[in-house]
């Protein structure tokens, strides 16, 4: 047995060291892959293979133009998933994400027709364009892994993963995800603009490919991956980590910025992916300082601000920063 370090108490088996050491070569294999069409945001990728490690679903909110469906496609190549396009749009109906029954003359029957939803990884585009009515055709595929049409529950593919996208600054004519479906994201991320250096690599990599559209090799395949991620749901958490993610959700209830704070489902996340990252990472256990990474892209899309705070412009990103700055961490060993 090996005891981790100050800050996290959990005894490891050298298993569970061989089992990351598996995780982190697959996971760095994977970033370099996507790393051949995706420049500049080698973090963002790193917590979204991080949320799909650990079973979750990712939302990317940001400006129009900054890669985030290459983002999406890059990673469902590598990770060797079938991929789906579901563009948004207000007329969109919750058949064309599920599918429907289509009557076959010849043959005098109904026969279903998979919607875009029976894939690997289904990117929702601009999910905030389209009706709320739409939107919750997702939510119990993304929750339960299966959907209902017309009175039959049909199960999905596993791995199956949501990346949704959605555009902050533009509210005219889109419908803003319910509190309870943002909580069905595992995390919420933000590319964000690329350095200079970053954006003429990016311009000159798309000169140099032309028309032809960026196709890479995968690295695993469905049955790959998820062995890798019932392997990491099998390496253990210490008490003390969870109970400080605990904190960090309890706290969140308790700000005065704050109407509605993160659920016992934010405490997960903060673990899940607490985990995730550490075993990228290479290490089979968690420290203080991954929870606090995490904090953001766990957390942020979970609070509800009050009407007051939402006046004066308050931020949910300060909001965690501010508890990670103040919520004591576990007790360090002496």
């Amino acid at each position: 047995m090996t005891e981790t370090p100050a800050g996290s108490t959990a005894r490891t088996s050298s298993a569970d060291h061989e089992t990351v050491e598996v995780i982190a070569a697959a996971g760095a294999a994977v970033l370099e892959g996507v790393g051949a069409a995706v420049v500049g945001t080698r973090e963002p990728l790193r917590l979204a293979l991080a949320a799909v490690l650990a079973g979750g679903h990712v939302l990317f909110e940001d400006m129009p133009g900054l890669g985030k469906t290459l983002v999406a496609r890059s990673l469902a190549q590598t990770l060797g998933l079938g991929f789906r396009r579901l563009q948004c749009t207000p007329d969109l109906l919750p058949s064309d994400v599920t599918g429907s029954s289509i009557f076959d003359p010849v043959e005098r029957s109904f026969e279903f027709q998979p919607g875009p939803v029976f894939t690997g990884l289904l990117l929702a585009d601009e999910i905030n364009r389209t009706s709320p009515k739409t939107q919750s055709a997702l939510l119990e595929a993304m929750a339960e892994g299966q959907v209902s049409v017309e009175g039959t529950t049909r199960i999905l593919p596993v791995p199956f993963h949501v990346f949704a996208t959605s555009n902050p600054v533009e509210f005219e004519g889109t419908y803003p995800l319910p509190e309870a479906q943002l909580d069905r994201f595992l995390v919420r991320l933000s590319l964000g603009y690329p350095t200079a250096e970053a954006e003429s690599d990016i311009v000159s990599r798309r000169l140099l490919r032309g028309l032809v559209e960026p196709v890479l090799d995968p690295v695993l395949d469905p049955a790959g991956l998820r062995r890798l991620q019932e392997s990491l749901a099998g390496i253990p958490v210490s008490p003390d980590i969870v109970a400080y993610a605990v904190r960090l959700a309890a706290a969140s209830r308790d700000l005065d910025e704050v109407q509605v704070g993160a659920s016992p489902r934010g405490s997960q996340a903060l673990v899940l992916l607490a985990r995730a990252v550490a075993a990228l990472d290479g290490r089979a256990y968690v420290v203080p300082e991954d929870v606090k990474t995490v904090a953001v892209p766990a957390l942020a899309h979970r609070l509800v601000l009050s009407p007051a705070a939402w006046a004066r412009g308050s931020d949910p990103v300060e909001l965690v920063h501010r508890l990670t700055s103040t919520v004591p961490g576990p007790a360090t060993a002496p």
